[in-house]
């Protein structure tokens, strides 16, 4: 879940977890620039680095079976926009 600073309240649950990606853009460092995104069934959450919870948030993720701890590395190496596949849910 993350809540935004608008009240917004975006959720996956981890039942309904589909993919995970880390999203980086060329705005750092002034601005957020490495998001969490975790795709749903029917949506999703974006979850900025440094948000509240986002360290226990890597720990809970790396526990999905198949997570890539080296696509993580490679995005929070990244300077430009790009996306990091780091798990994705088997039929």
């Amino acid at each position: 879940m993350c809540e935004r600073p608008d009240g917004t309240v975006e959720r996956v649950g981890w039942d309904d977890l589909q993919k995970v990606e880390v999203v980086t853009t060329g705005d750092g460092p002034f601005a957020p620039d490495v998001f969490w995104v975790l795709h749903g069934r029917n949506g999703g959450c974006a979850i900025p680095q440094g948000a509240t919870g986002d360290r226990h948030l890597l720990e809970r993720l790396q526990v999905l079976p198949g997570f890539d701890n080296d696509a993580v590395i490679a995005a929070m190496s990244s300077t430009s926009a790009r996306r990091f596949l780091c798990w994705e849910r088997t039929a």
